[in-house]
């Protein structure tokens, strides 16, 4: 092997390793929850549901009132994720929060100022499995999955190049490689 054929490899190699130790925790994260989204059924529902009723304080119900109205249920109910959406038609308001593995959705009569709110506590696994679809988590939890899937591709590539380097081993890794990509594109065509 020529000196610059040993450099790349060298390089190769120091980027494998060290790409693959810095995302191992998000490598790991995607495949469990890869498994625990692809087997609900192996989990317990840990669903909590939490009803109740109630009055709006002397709040008009208005475009004015909105973040007033907002932070009347945040305080009341502990509410900590994000607003989702507030519809305000002519009889009814409604409001919803979410979040990984929580949803607080509450109707409110524009008249009355009556009001019903659901509260969903999902499990941990459920959390973790909206986590990893990117559900109701946010613009930086989306750049963090788009980082780790960047992470992901270069651990794969490099792993992949390495091959190229390894004389011996070489066509029998590039069989492996492809039979592994036939027994996908065969399990596609074949069971889906």
């Amino acid at each position: 092997m020529n000196h610059y054929k040993r450099e790349v490899a060298t390089w190769i190699r120091w980027l494998h390793i060290y790409l693959s130790m810095f995302s191992f925790a998000a490598l790991l994260f995607f495949a469990v929850t890869g498994i625990t989204l692809n087997h609900t059924e192996w989990v317990e529902d840990q669903q909590q549901v939490e009803q109740a009723t109630g009055t709006l304080p002397n709040l008009p119900i208005d475009e004015k009132s909105e973040l007033r109205i907002v932070e009347y249920f945040r305080n009341r109910y502990k509410i900590t994720t994000p607003l989702h959406n507030f519809l305000n038609e002519k009889s009814e308001c409604s409001i919803s929060f979410k979040g990984p593995g929580y949803a607080a959705d509450i109707f409110v009569d524009a008249e009355t100022g009556k009001y019903n709110i659901t509260i969903t506590k999902s499990g941990l696994v459920a959390l973790l499995n909206d986590l990893h679809k990117g559900r109701d988590s946010g613009h930086t939890w989306a750049l963090l999955i788009d980082i780790s899937a960047i992470l992901m591709i270069l651990v794969s590539l490099t792993g992949f190049a390495m091959i190229f380097f390894l004389k011996k081993k070489r066509l029998s890794g590039l069989l492996i490689t492809l039979t592994g990509a036939v027994i996908i594109i065969l399990i596609y065509y074949a069971f889906v």
